[in-house]
């Protein structure tokens, strides 16, 4: 998660603004459901091949 919401000091600000923190929430949020979506496919794909 380095370079998001993450606090591992990674090449992040330490302090950031609630809307800073909202904004990259909901990117993060965004990429999990994408990342969700591929799994559904990858499923269906699968059970599909069966």
């Amino acid at each position: 998660m380095c370079g998001n919401a993450c606090e591992c000091g990674n090449g992040m600000r330490n302090f950031l603004t609630k809307e800073e923190k909202l904004e990259l929430l909901k990117e993060y949020k965004d990429r999990l459901e994408k990342e969700a979506n591929g799994v559904s496919e990858a499923i269906k794909q699968i059970e599909k091949n069966n």
